[in-house]
């Protein structure tokens, strides 16, 4: 059926990692998705580059897969795409086994997709009834959201909310958990979601923004180990790259992206090529509201470290 996905900013990123038609680039999209980077990369760099896409969640290398061989057939040529299951902090073991020593470009999209926000059956929105599981890749090990939900004390999931979520009203929304699940068990999104919405005050239930937004976010995070696993990979970005090489970083809240500024600012291999996050265009937003908060950052190995003091 295809991806429902949206990427953002595909021309921007493009432009950053590929600056030059046909530059016979080898670029890791560790965050492949539905594909949409994945295919404008490939299309850029010509057939004696090479597109390597990792992802978690193997139903989106299902539609990446799809992508690419769409894009393939109306080209009339194959692009030269390699698709692996894995997680981006692994981007070092996976070039090893395919034999790359080094890539001239790294990209990372850490907002969730349009396609799996949609699968009733992973839990990640509660626009839509579904068990809480959140887990990227169901076959990995680990507890699900409905299983932090009913067994983290009533504390540590407070903490949760607050730290991952920055949720105001977590001691609230926690407590109403506990209180609840004392009763019966938490299982669905459409439970959690009501939980939370009558923890908060009245006039945080109407705003702009669904209360549970933050919750579901935080819970996120924590099932996945999202910030750890981006920790991990800001460590390693500059032993992937080849001198000269650039890595583009998309991130959809402050969690992410203060991560990003201040690892790019303070490597001393890394020259920190946007003073200010990219971000999108009006006419982008139009057609994809979801790229209004998207914020692009791009660094470029340098030959000669410079102390981090230097930088803006």
């Amino acid at each position: 059926m295809g991806s429902l996905h949206q990427p953002v900013l595909v021309d921007e990123v493009v432009d950053w990692l590929v600056p030059l038609e046909g530059a016979n680039a080898i670029i890791v999209d560790g965050t492949v998705g539905g594909g949409g980077h994945t295919v404008a990369l490939a299309r850029r760099i010509g057939p004696s580059g090479r597109v390597i896409g990792l992802d978690r969640d193997p139903a989106m290398l299902d539609l990446a897969r799809e992508a690419v061989n769409a894009a393939s057939q109306a080209l009339g040529q194959v692009l030269p795409v390699t698709l692996v299951h894995a997680a981006y902090r692994e981007i070092g073991h996976v070039l090893e086994e395919l034999e790359v020593e080094a890539v001239q470009g790294i990209l990372l999209d850490l907002g969730l997709s349009s396609d799996q926000l949609a699968w009733q059956d992973r839990g990640f929105s509660f626009m839509v009834d579904g068990p809480l599981d959140m887990r990227f890749d169901p076959s990995e090990p680990g507890p699900t959201a409905a299983e932090l939900i009913n067994r983290l004390p009533e504390a540590e999931l407070a903490q949760v909310f607050f730290d991952f979520g920055e949720e105001r009203f977590s001691r609230r929304i926690s407590r109403r958990i506990a209180e609840t699940r004392r009763v019966r068990p938490i299982r669905t999104t459409g439970e959690l979601a009501e939980l939370v919405r009558r923890s908060v005050p009245g006039k945080a239930r109407h705003g702009p923004i669904d209360p549970a937004t933050r919750v579901f976010q935080a819970l996120r995070i924590a099932v996945n180990h999202e910030l750890d696993q981006l920790d991990c990979v800001l460590e390693i970005i500059p032993g992937i790259l080849t001198s000269g090489g650039r890595a583009a970083i998309i991130s959809f809240h402050s969690l992410e992206d203060r991560r990003v500024k201040w690892a790019y600012r303070k490597n001393p291999e890394l020259t920190v090529l946007t003073k200010k996050p990219v971000t999108a265009t009006a006419q982008e937003v139009a057609v994809n509201p979801k790229a209004r908060s998207a914020k692009l950052r791009v660094v470029e190995r340098c030959p000669n470290p410079t102390s981090s003091s230097d930088r803006p």
